[in-house]
């Protein structure tokens, strides 16, 4: 082995105390300081873990940004996304290839530079994008693209690069300054500045866990990443839970592609959401937070460690907060890049240092989560919201949005509209008149939730709203006009549920290989009417049977657009008479074929 190796994970175990749930704290440490993580280091963290090698290497294969083998001294990922496509993304890809003399998922031979693609990084406001070496870069041309890599040649780094103005990580100008929150429009409720937090933790110390679910109780808020669970319920169950310890989880996985809310939110309101993270901890008796932060946000970590650092200077956090007997301490748990993560239980099995792999439920996380004890797990936003609702009272928030949906919500806008970026709605709003907000009077169609939710037609739907009883989005917008092809973005998204299947069950893991068959057939113009009809069908029984939401999700991309744009499909189908099937390809079957006759040729001579 090694020894340089074998010296560095005996330093990493020590450091976290040989605590296999920190495995994946333990993987980015030895990846960083060598750049992958060696068989020998799998071997030797397996060791001291008292685990066997398969079971560490499972963790390491499972996440896209751990690397088990040396790839180069800078690697870049290049957000590959329906909107980078819309912008740019073929002409910027082009050019890294020529500037770098790498190809994607190859190093350029020297091991300077190494070529990747990322599915989402947060950025789809600013794209095409990429991350360099754990920096961002965005509105990338093919001429920023070279000057980039040649400066990266001449020696700077990445950081000097995106951080001209030195700010210090732990700064708001330094995560501003490598990628920018467009927050465009913000409400009564979220960005607000001039609190005191000293004052408002002291409120919640002072008030009894049932005063304060009361309070969230009274808001009728559902929490913001998705599924709508409300949020005063979640806490007074996991209160109600029998457990030695409880946890409390914020959601920071933002993951589904075209959504960027979370990262304004952890930029310009962090401490709301440690704030709520707090009023959660003293409602249900939790001494311990984790904050999971993908991989994609790292230049975020420092800042954030920052901001907890700033409350456990105040008295916020930690021991004894302020003389209540509340302990409560809240570290940052880094992912590694796994879109499944965002499913709170595979986040909760990443937190535990194993492959994010979605529990079946029940039993649910308040009742049975992070190491087998209660655990509240809310998203950034929803933790946000809370404190304000605290603050200022459930009634107060009430006032705000519709009947049955109360408050507002931040929304991710992407696409084709003139300004994209951040925006604070009132639930009630219409698609009609966020259109018009946002500068997209050309719109055609709509994905609103990302990949995951659904294909809205314009002329259809323009006065629908934004609600939980009519449009429940969970925050992402994607405006397509006249001229995107509906076809190929639903393909687009098909494709990246098929990457980011887990495998775990048949339905998602077969299912979406055969819908993403399905679609490409549609678009080389082969399929028939029975085609369409086996989308509706295998698509009603991936939902049915499906793990977890993404594969109870995957379908729609498909469905969606069959149901809102079917002209779409139906010029596509191919109703050619014929003794063998539309589906059938003459030229893919014979090509074997030619290979073998090539193959026997050669080996004749």
């Amino acid at each position: 082995m090694d020894r340089f190796v074998e010296r560095l994970v005996a330093e990493v175990l020590d450091r976290f105390g040989s605590d296999r749930t920190r495995l994946m704290d333990m993987l980015w440490e030895v990846q960083r300081a060598r750049g992958h993580i060696s068989e020998d280091a799998i071997a030797a963290l397996a060791r001291g873990l008292d685990m066997s090698v398969p079971d560490v290497a499972e963790t390491v294969t499972f996440y896209h940004f751990f690397r088990t083998a040396p790839f180069a001294q800078h690697v870049i990922y290049l957000a590959d996304t329906v909107i980078a496509r819309m912008n740019g993304y073929d002409e910027v890809r082009a050019a890294l290839i020529a500037a770098t003399g790498a190809d994607f998922g190859v190093h350029d031979g020297t091991g300077q530079f190494g070529l990747d693609n990322a599915p989402c990084i947060g950025l789809s406001d600013q794209e095409p994008a990429m991350l360099v070496d754990d920096v961002v870069f965005s509105g990338l041309t093919p001429e920023k693209v070279h000057e980039i890599v040649a400066q990266l040649r001449s020696g700077k780094s990445a950081e000097e690069l995106a951080n001209p103005n030195a700010y210090e990580k732990t700064s708001v100008h330094y995560v501003d300054a490598v990628a920018e929150a467009k927050i465009l429009k913000s409400g009564p409720v979220m960005f607000q500045e001039g609190r005191d937090y000293p004052a408002l933790v002291r409120s919640i110390v002072e008030r009894t866990p049932e005063e304060i679910i009361r309070e969230v109780d009274a808001s009728d808020i559902r929490g913001r990443g998705g599924a709508g669970f409300p949020a005063g319920l979640k806490w007074r169950l996991a209160r109600e839970a029998e457990g030695a310890e409880k946890y409390v989880i914020c959601n920071a996985d933002e993951g589904e592609p075209g959504t960027f809310k979370d990262r304004a939110l952890l930029t310009h309101a962090a401490k709301d959401v440690l704030l709520g993270m707090i009023a959660a901890a003293h409602t249900v008796g939790s001494r311990t937070g984790i904050i999971y932060l993908r991989a994609e946000y790292w230049y975020l970590k420092a800042f954030l460690e920052g901001q907890i650092e700033a409350f456990r200077a105040e008295g916020l956090l930690g021991s004894d907060i302020l003389g209540s007997g509340l302990d409560f301490e809240i570290r940052i748990q880094m992912g590694a890049g796994a879109y499944v993560c965002g499913d709170e239980t595979a986040l909760i099995e990443s937190c535990e240092g194993k492959r994010g792999t979605p529990r079946v439920k029940p039993p649910f996380p308040i009742q049975h989560g992070y190491l087998g004890m209660p655990t509240v797990v809310n998203n950034v936003e929803t933790f946000a919201l809370c404190s304000q609702i605290i603050d200022k009272g459930g009634a107060w928030f009430t006032a705000m949005g519709t009947e049955q949906s109360s408050g507002t919500r931040l929304l991710s806008i992407s696409g084709d509209c003139e300004r994209p970026g951040i925006y604070e709605i009132e639930w009630g709003i219409t698609l009609d008149e966020v259109l018009k907000m946002v500068g997209a009077e050309t719109a055609v169609a709509v994905q609103i939730s990302g990949p995951s939710g659904e294909m809205l037609r314009v002329d259809q739907d323009r006065f629908r709203k934004f609600c939980y009883s009519d449009l429940s989005c969970n925050g992402s917008l994607m405006v397509f006009n006249g001229s995107r092809d509906l076809l190929d973005i639903a393909r687009h998204f098909t494709e990246f549920f098929v990457n980011e299947s887990c495998g775990i069950c048949t339905p998602c893991r077969s299912g979406g290989v055969d819908l993403l068959t399905k679609i490409d057939r549609v678009i080389a113009g082969r399929a028939v009417q029975q085609d369409l009809d086996d989308f509706r069908l295998w698509g009603k029984l991936m939902m049915r049977t499906s793990r977890c939401g993404l594969g109870t999700t995957a379908p729609n991309p498909i469905l969606t657009t069959l149901d809102k744009f079917p002209e779409l499909y139906e010029a596509k189908l191919n109703d050619a008479k014929s003794a063998l099937l539309a589906s059938f390809d003459m030229e893919d079957a014979m090509s074997a074929f030619d290979s073998a006759v090539d193959n026997l040729v050669r080996e004749d001579v």
